[in-house]
């Protein structure tokens, strides 16, 4: 916290804090793996890093520590708690200095870094077979009154509602549509659409461009697949040959049913089965070329 290392018991945070109040803070999701030679990695840290700077900064607010400071400090996290895989949650919040919807100039950011083992994010059988999925009735927040290439704490609301819907439905995630009723996004992940050996993924314009995702487009291309990212609608999910989420908390994980409709043959196919062994050998230093995504601890 703040340049500390702090026991997670005694890492409080006032009642008062402006964010817990108003959502006024901005978070990263980030993986560290251990590598085929053991030595543990932060999957593109600094690009995460990055991201959680300039989520603060469309906000107005003034971050008070560089990328490198923060990668170190992820690195310092990781070796406190002794892990060699886990899950990176870099927090920048308001504590309790400012009360109100006006906040003056200059107000900075307080940080923090969580770090903690986690395992699949749909559990080990969603990964293996493929999860169930639901168009769920929460839409995607308009361009125009959201700021989507920022990870905002208070933006995450429909996120929370999204995947409660799907729970209550009986199913493992939702995809939400955006204003126009094209698909846009999971409830934390990003989408493609596998049909006739091409791969498709909704336009980066109204979508969390997440960096598995741009990975994954990376290492598909670098494999002789063409990746088209255009506007895709609900229909097209129904007759795809293949569909998978991408995100850092769930990796790669195929989509084997929406709606009811069954995908390709209902588990995961052989475009997703590829990718996900491709993404695990570039995360376990396997693949030269990817190398540079990689940040030791």
């Amino acid at each position: 916290m703040d340049g500390e290392l702090v026991d997670y018991a005694k890492a409080t945070v006032p009642i008062l804090s402006h964010t817990l109040h108003y959502g006024t803070g901005a978070f990263e999701g980030i993986r560290a793996y251990q590598a085929s030679n053991g030595s543990t990695n932060i999957f593109r840290g600094r690009d995460h890093l990055q991201r959680l700077v300039d989520s603060v900064k469309v906000i107005g607010l003034t971050f008070p520590h560089s990328v490198d400071d923060l990668l170190e400090a992820c690195r310092k996290t990781v070796r406190a708690n002794d892990l060699k895989e886990c899950y990176l949650r870099p927090i920048a919040y308001l504590g309790d200095s400012h009360r109100g919807l006006k906040l003056p100039d200059g107000v900075e950011m307080k940080v923090a870094i969580i770090a903690w083992a986690w395992g699949k994010y749909m559990g080990d059988e969603g990964q293996q077979k493929g999860i169930r999925v639901m168009v769920c009735s929460y839409r995607r927040p308009d361009i125009s009154t959201g700021l989507p290439w920022a990870k905002l704490n208070g933006a995450y609301i429909y996120s929370v509602l999204a995947r409660r819907q799907a729970t209550y439905s009986g199913v493992d995630e939702s995809i939400l549509l955006d204003q126009q009723g094209f698909v846009a996004e999971g409830s934390g992940e990003n989408l493609f659409v596998v049909k006739n050996g091409v791969i498709y993924t909704p336009p980066h314009t109204n979508i969390l461009p997440g960096f598995t995702r741009d990975s994954v487009i990376q290492m598909a291309r670098s494999m002789g697949y063409t990746v088209k990212e255009e506007p895709i609608i609900r229909n097209q999910l129904y007759v795809a040959d293949e569909l998978f989420f991408t995100g850092t908390a769930i990796e790669i994980n195929a989509i084997r049913e929406v709606d009811h409709h069954k995908i390709g043959k209902g588990e995961p196919g052989p475009v997703t089965r590829k990718l996900g062994d491709a993404f695990f050998k570039v995360v376990r230093g396997e693949l030269p070329e990817f190398k540079k995504w990689l940040d030791p601890v």
